[in-house]
């Protein structure tokens, strides 16, 4: 497709009230210019990106997923404003879409609309019930006519509904040779995109609109915008899931990222959350239970068990308060209040209350092995680097520094001592 995409995305975004760049901010685990470039590259690889308010920190970011984008810093000092950030940038393509690196609900689906209009600028419109504060679109006879900010309106423009959605499919010639007419002789001394709208309509160019669905064109300006936001994203995910045969048990107490894979008729109770790259297969996520960077196949976990990265369960059940940590259990069970980490754990284990893989001595990592049919007692500290082989056990209460070998009991404690009359002569 001839296409060129152009990105906006230097701004300070003063309204997040943070030091983090308002592109940066995360909603379902990736940073919103992720998704606005994700969308983008499925209707293009022309790819531009203006940056100017802590570019080398986006910059940072957009590599970190993407090695295929012409990132551009604006000019700010001499061309400041939206109009300014298109100045000397070198289009190769005879039609160039505008997007907004805060839009991160856009869908490709829904750009590719704008490529279906024959128009010399097709600009994109969001009927609103309640459009105050917004500047107003003047659209007649299917065109648009001028965009007037709400300051500036007058009585009957003030009941328009319609307002600019910010999202612009350009041709060529346009912006080559109205770009350099727009000036900076306003309040804010900016040059501002707009003021091309306005040259085209006095010259009698096409300027058509294209009406949006707000919820998809919809900015992200302040906290409370990213919140609603990724409300919108999360609704978006969930649904997707559960129309794929995922059951969810209260979805709006649910928390999925978007990297997140689930598959088959997998089950997710309330207040689960699921981060990073998991994946869920036919497995039954049970209430509060988090995953983080796990793959579980065919497993029961929760309720209100934690799995941290790097960790794979499969045929496997674990209860509730269980973590476990860059571990791989392969039909294990684990039921309540243990802390596993660091280890390989063959099938039919069985992991007692209470056991605790004490994988760390100050300075350094070690792992813990078990093998096939071990039985672990409640309350017992495994110290790795350890091995216990199949078909064997540990007795509640050890604390184990040795192997195991294959087909051994494991016991280490004091021996038992009761003390007469203790009670009577302690309580006086």
């Amino acid at each position: 497709m001839d296409i060129s995409i152009l990105i906006l995305s230097a701004g300070a975004g003063t309204r997040m009230k943070s030091t983090l760049p308002k592109v940066l901010h995360k909603i379902s685990g990736k940073e919103m210019i992720y998704y606005v470039i994700q969308e983008a590259k499925k209707i293009t690889n022309n790819i531009n990106i203006v940056l100017y308010h802590q570019s080398e920190l986006i910059k940072d970011v957009i590599l970190k997923y993407f090695d295929d984008i012409n990132i551009v810093i604006q000019d700010h000092k001499n061309y400041p404003g939206t109009g300014g950030a298109l100045k000397n940038i070198n289009f190769e393509n005879s039609k160039i879409l505008l997007l907004n690196g805060d839009m991160p609900l856009i869908q490709a689906d829904e750009l590719k609309q704008f490529f279906e209009i024959d128009a010399d600028i097709v600009m994109s419109v969001i009927k609103l019930d309640n459009p105050d504060g917004y500047g107003r679109v003047v659209i007649e006879n299917d065109k648009v006519k001028k965009i007037v900010e709400q300051k500036d309106s007058n009585k009957d423009e003030l009941k328009i509904q319609n307002v600019n959605a910010g999202i612009y499919l350009f041709k060529k010639e346009i912006l080559k040779r109205y770009l350099p007419k727009i000036n900076n002789n306003n309040t804010q001394k900016e040059y501002y995109l707009t003021d091309i709208i306005e040259f085209c309509v006095k010259d009698n160019k096409i300027i058509k609109p294209l009406f949006v669905k707000e919820e998809n064109f919809k900015g992200v300006n302040s906290k409370f915008d990213l919140a609603n936001a990724e409300q919108i994203m999360q609704n978006k995910i969930k649904k997707n899931f559960m129309l794929n045969g995922v059951t969810m048990r209260l979805p709006n107490t649910i928390y999925i990222e978007s990297s997140v894979e689930i598959e088959s008729e997998s089950i997710l109770e309330n207040g689960v959350t699921l981060l990073g790259n998991s994946k869920i297969i036919n497995s039954y996520i049970k209430t509060n239970s988090i995953i983080e960077d796990g793959e579980i196949i065919n497993s029961e976990v929760g309720p209100m068990a934690r799995v941290r990265p790097e960790s794979f369960l499969k045929n496997s059940k674990i209860g509730n308060f269980v973590e476990i940590k860059k571990s791989n259990l392969n039909a294990v069970k684990a039921g309540h209040l243990s802390y596993i980490g660091d280890s390989e754990i063959d099938e039919n284990t069985n992991i007692g209350a209470g056991v605790i893989t004490c994988n760390y001595d100050g300075k350094n990592k070690y792992k813990t092995k078990i093998g096939k049919n071990v039985f672990i007692g409640s309350d017992s500290q495994l110290i790795a680097p350890i091995t216990i082989e199949d078909n064997t056990m540990v007795a509640s209460g050890t604390t184990l520094t040795q192997d195991v070998k294959e087909g051994e009991l494991a016991i280490s404690r004091e021996k038992q001592k009761n003390i007469k009359g203790f009670f009577k002569k302690f309580f006086n």
